[in-house]
């Protein structure tokens, strides 16, 4: 797996605890996802199980404080792995990157003290499964169109509305959920913890995707839901402003599992040309084949180099908003040509489902619409260069 040989050599002394690291995930990945892929894409969702599993391990939170279960390694290298040999020998539905980097920061970062030693432990063995709930059926990228709304009373808030295309939505225990706070303004957003259970708190339909069959997507609702103040991310009119602070690891994750999927397929194909044999040689001995592959070659690996660049700037605490946008919309664009052109070589193979590159080419299509569309992407990074209205009347 060509996949973070750099990374491994960036590793200095510590090198070789990041291959032996590999090497554990890779062997749970093998032994405990990859065989129930079938099982779980016939079921559309993941055994609850897995989690806990991965939790016994220690996959989960590899940043978590030791207090809370967690390894408390900050190097966020060994969660890239984590998703690296997830998408290569686990499986899509296993959303253990949601779960581990998108939104257990959020309780660990914006949580306070009894938040975190009341969630933490779970979220960190697999007990407490997490979903984030911010896309609405009329609300896409535009988080200022929110209509989910909070009303605060003496000693809870009122949440009231509809999420929908919430992954993790019929597994999740515990939801990060966007609502207005402030109905006067377009930012005025709150962070509330729900919790399987609540009064009110309903899940709706299980929705049929193209791709990512065994991950759980669903819609959610919420009438009259009374979340405690103790539930509470945060301050609860500071949420535009506390999503927009996390989207650079979102993105930074997206990435990584992008480049994972492209690398994957690129893997797949190389053998299939090597074996699959067509006028009496192997298709790839032939000059088109051999130089498609080439170019896809040289493309993800300076690709790959950038993103493990973009890891050791977040190590840093360096990593930008632009950086981010950066690799989420190369990754995506990248990962949708490479899957394109694998199906085209492996021919009629390719479009079917027995064969991996057929997934990989129906689960790759989202990659250039969650975490934030390929033209929101262009939007931030050119707006970063000056080149806006109001910079530019």
């Amino acid at each position: 797996f060509h996949q973070g040989r750099t990374l491994i050599k960036r590793g200095g002394k510590s090198g070789g605890h990041v291959k032996q690291f590999r090497d554990s995930v890779r062997r749970f990945m093998q032994t405990e996802v990859g065989p129930q892929i079938e099982r779980w894409r016939e079921a559309g969702i993941v055994d609850r199980e897995v989690y806990r599993k991965a939790g016994e391990q220690g996959l989960i939170c590899t940043w978590a404080e030791p207090t809370y279960g967690g390894a408390g390694i900050d190097d966020f290298r060994f969660e890239q792995i984590i998703i690296e040999e997830n998408v290569r020998f686990g499986d899509s539905g296993f959303y253990i990157n949601l779960h581990s980097d998108l939104v257990a920061p959020y309780i660990a970062k914006l949580g306070s003290e009894q938040q975190q030693a009341r969630f933490m432990p779970g979220i960190v063995s697999g007990e407490t499964i997490l979903a984030i709930a911010m896309t609405e059926p009329s609300t896409g990228s535009d988080l200022g169109g929110i209509r989910t709304s909070a009303r605060e009373e003496e000693d809870h808030w009122v949440i009231n509305g509809a999420k929908t295309y919430i992954s993790n939505g019929i597994l999740a225990d515990l939801v990060v959920v966007v609502a207005k706070t402030d109905p006067q303004s377009r930012t005025g957003l709150g962070l509330f913890l729900l919790e399987r259970g609540m009064d009110g708190f309903q899940r709706g339909r299980q929705l049929t995707k193209m791709g990512m069959k065994s991950q759980d997507t669903a819609e959610l609702f919420f009438d009259n839901v009374k979340v405690p103040k103790t539930n509470v991310l945060g301050e609860p009119n500071r949420g535009f402003h506390y999503l927009t602070r996390f989207l650079e690891q979102e993105r930074l994750v997206a990435a990584i599992g992008f480049m994972a999927a492209a690398q994957t397929a690129f893997d797949l194909t190389l053998e299939y040309v090597k074996e699959r044999r067509a006028f009496g040689r192997p298709i790839g001995a032939f000059q088109n084949s051999r130089f498609k592959m080439a170019q896809m070659r040289a493309e993800l690996d300076a690709l790959q180099t950038y993103v493990d660049q973009c890891v050791l700037l977040f190590n840093a605490g360096k990593l930008s908003g632009e950086d981010a946008a950066s690799a989420k919309l190369l990754t995506s664009e990248l990962e949708g040509r490479v899957v394109d052109e694998c199906v085209q070589l492996h021919g009629g193979a390719g479009y079917m489902d027995e064969y991996r590159i057929s997934r990989l080419y129906t689960d790759a299509r989202i990659s250039r619409i969650y975490a934030g569309t390929s033209e929101i992407m262009r939007e931030i990074i050119g707006r970063s260069l000056g080149l806006d209205e109001r910079s530019l009347v």
